[in-house]
């Protein structure tokens, strides 16, 4: 059967570390205050010479590199973001140029936590029916730039970055590598719980980050316990089969609430908050990157990857590596 299978990984982050201690110095909170909510200890901040095109760029040649292959051989560019270079064109056709593989298809897409699930399943789909052969799927987001750095509540949470992953067309047997399943979900009566106050169409301003925290705890714990469970119901698997938890890195207590859920141990999932914050639709990918360059995530391995953003959208994917 043909599957998508990821062949390579890759991240990019900016420069700039920022710690809970030197983000005190701007703003009203405490490095006890964010680690005990959120299990952050760190953030990376992107400077005026860092863009999301940028970083895209750097993962994505760092996954090429994983993959053994040169950048002429894509033929599918699906970047996810929620903070594009600019409102048209997309920040995939930057990437496409800076890598120099123009000709093929490019596009972003917009699900902001979620996007890197919606781009890894709408790519696996593109490549499944014969449409590129080889593509890169990037996460990347310069969250600071819509940050209101007045609110302690929303501010320290997030930080930017990139990820990405080669995927591959391959025909492979029943029990070789490659994407095995999909869900994706949204639910657009949930928008006032997590939004950006601005656009192009409505004020003409880019906005900032807002966020009634509480809200998005209750359902993001639900939301992804259930789309895990229908991703293994697809698959003929169940929980124990899991290697591995790739989860989008919105807040420790998230990450362990939705574990428990599902009576995962802690062991088996991916934790890259407390280094990266909330990187938005980076977040997986990256986490993923570090996983595989560590050497926990192995060939042959089980992984599941989920997300909850705003929207609300949230879903999963589970790949065998």
């Amino acid at each position: 059967m043909i599957r998508s299978v990821i062949t390579g990984t890759g991240s990019a982050l900016p420069a700039k570390c920022v710690t809970n201690a030197e983000l005190a110095e701007r703003v009203d909170t405490s490095d006890d205050w964010i680690v005990e909510r959120t299990g952050i200890r760190q953030r990376y901040i992107a400077d005026e010479h860092e863009f999301t095109s940028t970083l895209a760029t750097k993962a994505a040649r760092a996954a090429l590199e994983a993959a053994g292959i040169d950048a002429s051989e894509i033929g599918l560019i699906v970047l996810a973001t929620a903070t594009p270079d600019h409102t048209f064109p997309a920040t995939a056709t930057q990437v496409q140029a800076a890598l120099g593989c123009g000709g093929g298809i490019a596009f972003d897409v917009q699900a902001v936590c979620s996007g890197f699930l919606y781009a890894l399943a709408t790519a696996d789909s593109m490549l499944r029916t014969s449409m590129a052969q080889k593509a890169l799927v990037i996460g990347a987001e310069t969250f600071s730039r819509i940050l209101d750095w007045e609110d302690r509540t929303t501010c320290v949470l997030f930080g930017d970055g990139a990820g990405a992953v080669v995927l591959e067309a391959q025909d492979v047997a029943g029990d070789g590598p490659g994407i095995l399943a999909s869900r994706l979900h949204a639910e657009g009566t949930h928008k006032d719980m997590l939004y950006v106050d601005g656009g192009p169409s409505t004020t003409g301003t880019v906005g900032h980050l807002r966020m009634k925290g509480r809200e998005v705890f209750r359902h993001a714990v639900v939301n992804l316990a259930d789309v895990l469970k229908e991703v293994l119901a697809d698959t003929d698997l169940d929980a124990g089969d899991i290697d591995w938890v790739v989860p989008h890195q919105a807040n420790a207590r998230i990450l362990d609430a939705t574990a428990r859920k599902l009576d995962l141990p802690a062991e088996k999932v991916v934790v890259t908050v407390d280094r990266h914050a909330n990187t938005s639709a980076a977040s997986v990918p990256l986490a993923l990157d570090t996983a595989v360059r560590d050497g926990r995530i192995k060939a042959g391995d089980l992984v599941m990857f989920e997300a909850m953003g705003g929207g609300f959208t949230w879903g999963a994917s589970l790949a065998r590596m």
